[in-house]
């Protein structure tokens, strides 16, 4: 079966709502989901990169804290450093998400910083193949899935409520689809490779 790590550093637990979110939908495509939380001075990542080894996909979140990744987040890819060099990750399949207060609040840049981390591991990017969601600046329009209108990655936002409260059903109806998304690419890649290896 196929197994999708999601690796992912929150706070104050908006980040881990979407997280869950993005299991769940790799759960509904039939893959087995992964969740792995960096906690805040985290240095040992032995038991990620053991997980991530036996992995299909790797999915990254990171609630996006002045424009980048969180310290937590930066931390675990600087630790990454032995398995690129290795190459450990090449060809793995990988997305991101991210969550912060206001809708914009750069989270573009966090969702480019980890879409570059995974180009330099070697990794296949797989965006949310959502068009943008057509709402607008009624309450209704929290409803609407990918209102935030990302196409790299799923994007949420907390408003700076409980996580109890926010992010609202449109984001984390996408953070839904990004993983059952990927899920499904990641299964369409396996049996490619299994193909591949038969043909050969």
């Amino acid at each position: 079966m196929t197994q999708i790590a999601i690796i992912y550093h929150s706070a104050f637990g908006h980040t881990d709502v979407i997280a869950k979110d993005v299991a769940a939908g790799v759960a509904a495509a039939g893959a087995t989901p992964v969740l792995l939380a960096i906690e805040a001075g985290q240095t040992d990542f032995d038991e990620f990169f053991a997980v991530a080894a036996e992995s299909d996909a790797l999915i990254f979140g990171s609630p996006t804290y002045m424009g980048n990744v969180s310290a937590p987040a930066k931390t675990f890819m600087d630790a990454s450093a032995k398995v690129w060099f290795g190459q450990g990750w090449k060809d793995k399949i990988a997305a991101g998400f991210t969550v912060s207060a206001s809708p914009s609040g750069d989270k573009l840049n966090t969702l480019t910083s980890l879409a570059i981390f995974a180009a330099q591991h070697g990794m296949v990017w797989i965006g949310t193949g959502q068009m943008p969601g057509n709402n607008d600046d009624t309450s209704a329009a929290t409803d609407v899935e990918n209102r935030l209108g990302s196409f790299i990655g799923a994007m949420a936002q907390a408003a700076n409520e409980s996580a109890e409260v926010t992010p609202k059903a449109g984001d984390r109806a996408t953070a839904v689809s990004l993983g059952k998304r990927v899920a499904e690419a990641a299964a369409r890649w396996r049996a490619g490779a299994r193909e591949t290896v038969a043909a050969a």
